[in-house]
C-alpha cells in the first residue's frame, strides 16, 4: 500500500472537521455575508449579495471552500488560487445588482473550487 493510500482515509476526515466546523460557524452569523462585512457593503453587488438570503449562502460556500482550499493545496497553488479568488471578485463586481448574474458568477466559482478540492482528494497535499 503506498503512503497516499494511507492518509487518504484521515485527511478526508480531516477535510470534513474543517467542512462541518465551517457550516457550523456560518449558521451562527445569519445576519453578514462571510467573505466581507454587509454592514459595509458599498458595492452594488455586495448590497444585492447581503440583501438577498440565498446569494448571501452562496457567498457563505464560496469563502468555506476558498478558505480551506487555499490552505489544503501545496505553497506553490496557493497563489494562484488567490490570484483566481481576486480575477473572480472583479468579474461578480462586473454583476452589479443583477442576482442572476451574481447567482451564475458564484455558481461557477463553487464549481472552480469544488474542482481544486476534487484534485486535493485524489492527489492529496503531500
Amino acid at each position: 500500500m503506498t503512503r497516499r493510500h494511507i492518509l487518504e482515509p484521515s485527511m478526508r476526515r480531516l477535510i470534513s472537521v474543517f467542512l462541518l466546523t465551517a457550516v457550523c460557524a456560518a449558521g451562527a452569523i445569519p445576519a453578514s455575508a462571510a467573505s466581507f462585512d454587509c454592514r459595509k457593503a458599498r458595492t452594488a453587488d455586495e448590497k444585492a449579495i447581503c440583501a438577498n438570503r440565498d446569494l448571501n449562502d452562496q457567498d457563505v460556500r464560496m469563502d468555506q471552500l476558498y478558505g480551506i482550499t487555499r490552505h489544503l493545496v501545496p505553497m506553490g497553488g496557493r497563489g494562484a488560487i488567490m490570484d483566481d479568488q481576486r480575477a473572480w471578485l472583479q468579474a461578480r463586481k462586473q454583476c452589479g445588482a443583477n442576482q442572476a448574474c451574481l447567482k451564475r458568477s458564484y455558481d461557477g466559482r463553487i464549481r472552480q473550487l469544488n474542482t481544486v478540492m476534487d484534485r486535493v482528494y485524489s492527489q492529496g497535499p503531500f
